[in-house]
């Protein structure tokens, strides 16, 4: 299954700062999205790469973070 593993900021820094980490980590830049005005990040991933994604989202002290199985529109 795909989650969709979500984290808000209230500092864009930070936001910014786990964005970059995640493309550093090899995360593809075509399943990640960057709310700048939200200073929000999604990841799309497999079930077996949500727990690094989280890590390194949690690492940049997120003011929320949470997972929910990715839907297709």
């Amino acid at each position: 299954m795909t989650q969709t593993v979500t984290a808000t900021y209230h500092d864009l820094m930070r936001a910014a700062n786990a964005y970059d980490e995640l493309i550093a980590e090899g995360f593809p830049r075509e399943k990640l999205y960057f709310d700048k005005e939200a200073s929000q990040i999604k990841v799309i991933v497999p079930d077996d790469s949500k727990p690094e994604a989280e890590k390194i989202l949690s690492r940049h002290q997120p003011d929320d973070l949470w997972a929910r199985p990715y839907e297709t529109h």
